[in-house]
């Protein structure tokens, strides 16, 4: 009799704490384009696209005329000088391209790098509401299939602890 007792206190304290857990749900993405700090981030990589973007553009200038000089040089020109002309060409066609690699990380990079305080703050927010809630897990709220009852919506929470409304 004791041994059933025990069994079912057993099996029925792990189902005890799941009606006891409250879990949450946060939208990070609104809630980040809201931060005032993302108009600056959004400044600071637009004006560093716009000087690779110039760059870039410059030296497509750059292949596009020496390119025409190739095109432009008369039948009486040595073949020597078409295939130095040729391969400058191409060095120039490869410096374009590392030169758009090398701009897309430094970019990603940027972004990232001034990205990391804005998540941390929110981070630090989220975790602070749900401690504040006594959330057991909150989860983020991109696509839900199904939200039941039980489920609190902690943006607002969370916005209200990163002084945004």
């Amino acid at each position: 009799m004791i041994k059933r007792l025990l069994l079912a206190i057993l099996i029925a304290l792990p189902f005890s704490g799941f009606a006891q857990a409250k879990f949450g749900i946060i939208n990070t993405q609104t809630l980040m384009e809201e931060m005032p700090e993302m108009n600056d981030v959004k400044t600071q990589l637009e004006t560093a696209s716009k000087k690779y973007e110039d760059e870039y553009q410059n030296l497509g200038e750059q292949f596009t005329k020496a390119y025409q000089d190739l095109q432009n040089l008369d039948e009486s020109t040595p073949q020597a000088i078409k295939e130095r002309r040729a391969q400058e060409l191409q060095d120039l066609n490869t410096r374009i391209e590392q030169f758009r690699n090398t701009a897309t990380q430094d970019l990603q990079r940027q972004q990232e790098q001034l990205m990391a305080p804005i998540q941390q703050k929110v981070m630090t927010a989220i975790t602070a509401v749900g401690d504040e809630g006594g959330f057991t897990m909150i989860f983020e709220n991109m696509v839900p299939i199904y939200t039941g009852k039980d489920v609190v919506d902690v943006t607002p929470l969370v916005k209200a602890k990163l002084g945004l409304k």
